[in-house]
Formats: structure tokens, sequence, C-alpha cells
């Protein structure tokens, strides 16, 4: 057996935020100090999207704190709460101003292809025709590493009426499937925003969502509102070890252990 190649799926912080469950910076120091705990140590951290609350730089630069503690490349991409530019400046991420945050990450044996899909001043996500494009053309660049696509916001629905008022218009999840089904090297798409783990399928391939760092959204099957719960709160362990894939959701405990 070969040595696994770890990669940790950190989601929806919400630094900043104050919905009267829970402390988002007590929230993403504990994931934070689980991950240094990992044996091996991750070789690589993707954060799935609202990383803020507000999108302030105060913000960004306190999440970049936290994130510094973990000895392994951070790789973030924007959700609903995250300010596009904001989140540039501060990782250094490259692009055109207030366009799309979307970049191919080369990690050896993995690749990771990071998806905008937000739709500015709403909660709810989209694809447009330039961001289907580029994705058509990342995956057609290497139709051979594994390749994982990490979203925030999940392309399925969860048959939970007010987590799928927020979700990717269905249009949009229906031109994904077409493009993920021609490219056989995506092995996982992974997403956060419902701030739940959830597991489902586009085009025969997993599809997974992580749970929130800071609240959790309450399972309700009926109800047309969010509810924010203290937990489930933690995070995802995706490990590649001689060619399969794997994926362990880590929940957090009082005391952080592994």
């Amino acid at each position: 057996m070969g040595r696994p190649f770890i990669l940790v799926q950190l989601s929806d912080p919400h630094i900043g935020a104050d919905w009267g469950v829970g402390d988002p910076v007590a929230g993403l120091a504990a994931s934070v100090a689980s991950v240094r705990e990992l044996r091996p140590a991750p070789d690589a951290v993707l954060v799935s999207g609202d990383l803020v609350d507000h999108g302030s730089d105060a913000e960004y630069a306190e999440v970049a704190s936290l994130l510094e503690e973990l000895d392994a490349p951070v790789y973030p991409l924007p959700g609903n709460h995250d300010d596009r530019d904001a989140l540039r400046r501060q990782f250094g991420i490259p692009g055109e101003a207030g366009g799309p945050v979307q970049y191919v990450v080369d990690l050896g044996p993995l690749r990771v292809l990071a998806l905008d899909s937000t739709r500015p001043g709403a909660d709810s996500g989209e694809l447009d025709a330039g961001r289907l494009a580029w994705l058509e053309d990342a995956l057609s660049a290497d139709p051979h590493t594994p390749t994982v696509l990490a979203m925030h916001h999940p392309p399925l629905l969860t048959h939970a009426p007010a987590l799928d008022a927020l979700a990717l218009a269905g249009d949009d999840r229906a031109a994904l499937a077409e493009i993920v089904a021609r490219h056989r090297s995506v092995a996982l798409i992974v997403a956060g925003h419902v701030h739940r783990a959830i597991a489902g399928e586009l085009a025969g391939r997993r599809v997974l969502s992580a749970p929130s760092t800071y609240v959790g959204f309450r399972l309700d099957l009926v109800g047309t509102e969010l509810q924010s719960i203290p937990a489930p709160l933690g995070y995802v362990v995706h490990v590649l070890c001689d060619g399969e894939l794997v994926s362990h959701v880590h929940a957090l405990s009082a005391s952080p252990c592994v």
C-alpha cells in the first residue's frame, strides 16, 4: 500500500457571524487544532466557501491568521457570503476584479478544480456559460489525473425545502452534469453551503457536502425555514491511496481529537 494523499476540506466558518448559536472563531480554531492532530498530516486544505460572514478585509485577515496554524497549503473558494475581490487579496488568487474566483490546483496525484458557483447578491447559486466553458477546458487539459471538483453550492437536491430554496439553479445543475459525464477524471464533487454532511450523485459521480465549522442546520424535510443548531460541526478528510478516493466526515467533540 502506498502513502495516502490527504486533502482536508473545511467549510462555512462564517468568521464575523453572530447568528445567536455558537462562536465562529472558536469553531474554526477547534477544527484547525483537530486537523493538526491528523496522521499523516494533510497535504492540502480546501475551504469550500463562506469563509466570512460580511466580506470584510478584517474578517478575512482573521481567517488567514487561524489557518496559518495548518502546515499545509490552503485553497479557498467563494461562497454566497464572501466578497470575491477581498478573498483574492487575502489569499493571492489571480483573476479579474469582480469576476468568478476559479482556478486549478495540481497536487501531484490529485487535481482540485475550484469552481465559483456564487450568484452575486443572492444566496442561491448559478453556473453561467462562461464558468461552464472554463470547467470544460480545465477538465480537458488533463483527462487522466483523478480530480476533485470543488464548489460552494452542492449540485444536488436535498429534498429539504429550506435548503433547496438556496440551491444551484436546476438548469445549471443539468448543464454541469453533461460536462461531468464527459470527463471520467472527475472522481468526486465536493461542496459546502448546506451546513450538513449530505451525500448524493451527479452524472454517476459522488457528491458530498461538508458540515460547517460554525453551526449546523437542522434536518427538516417539511419546513421552509432554516433552523441553526450548535451541532454537528466538523470537516471532511479525503484520502487518495492506490488510486482509490474515500472521504471521512469527522465530527468535532468538545475536546477535539482524532
